[in-house]
């Protein structure tokens, strides 16, 4: 597939993810849209409004790379809180308004990202990306958060094959997940085998990394699971083998930002 064919299609997933959100979201009554979260301390509402913002940063990274800078740059030493900014902010506005705007908003990302040139880089508040790894990251990111709202409201969410790209950005985000800690990323490469919805074997890696052991298996959506911090590693059904594979399992991370809490466990938990 060419580059520009894989940003189509890339687009559409995202666009697909949004829509399953949005189908979940858009009849909740005014209560419902204040439903707590397993994210501490957001609530629905919270969540949505979280990738209506970081669209509306993404549009305009697509569309005015220079104005992003500044935007990022302006931030200073008070980057670190501004999350916590636009979610006190999103705050003030009615649910109707977070989802017209959200859909608004996501509707000119895709818009913009579908113009993309291939060969662009696409500044973000970590390294540039390429246009295909930062439409990605979307819909990393609003799948991870998509699973928060899943979760709130009970229900079930079965997988599909844009849990691939998940695994993708989760697999290139092995040296983020040491960096963002000051650790050294070992040398030891480490292969991960993930078995898609419809039964298909994803791989990522060398066969090398099978001859020295370092490898990690099991069900696509648990490993996009845990790279994305939405269920704790002891609720999840990957074999992790290797020190190497044990070390990244423990503190993977496939969104930007600062070391991620993590989830507690749910074994065990009481009822």
């Amino acid at each position: 597939m060419s580059a520009a064919a894989l940003l189509q299609t890339l687009v559409d997933d995202l666009d697909a993810e949004a829509a399953d959100l949005d189908a979940r979201v858009a009849p909740l009554d005014g209560a419902a849209w204040l439903t707590p979260t397993p994210a501490a301390g957001w609530d629905i509402r919270d969540t949505v409004n979280h990738l209506r913002f970081f669209d509306r940063d993404a549009l305009l990274a697509v569309t005015d790379p220079a104005g992003f800078t500044v935007m990022v740059t302006g931030l200073g030493a008070d980057a670190g809180g501004y999350v916590d900014r636009l979610t006190e902010e999103g705050r003030a506005d009615p649910p109707a308004a977070v989802l017209a705007a959200w859909r608004a908003g996501r509707e000119a990302l895709a818009g913009a990202l579908r113009a993309l040139e291939p060969g662009v880089r696409v500044p973000w508040f970590g390294p540039p990306m390429s246009p295909a790894s930062f439409v990605t990251a979307r819909l990393m990111e609003t799948w991870a958060h998509g699973q928060d709202v899943v979760d709130a409201l009970g229900q079930d969410r079965p997988a599909t094959r844009r849990l691939c790209s998940v695994a993708e950005i989760g697999v290139r985000a092995r040296p983020f997940s040491y960096a963002v800690r000051g650790m050294a990323v070992p040398e030891q490469p480490v292969r991960v085998e993930l078995t898609g919805p419809d039964g298909e074997l994803w791989t990522w890696g060398t066969e090398d990394a099978d001859d020295v052991g370092d490898v990690v298996q099991g069900p696509a959506l648990d490993f996009c699971l845990l790279v994305t911090q939405r269920r704790h590693r002891d609720d999840l059904s990957l074999e992790v083998t290797g020190p190497a594979a044990e070390e990244w399992m423990g503190i993977a991370q496939a969104f930007a930002g600062p070391p991620g809490t993590g989830r507690e466990p749910l074994r065990g938990a009481a009822p």
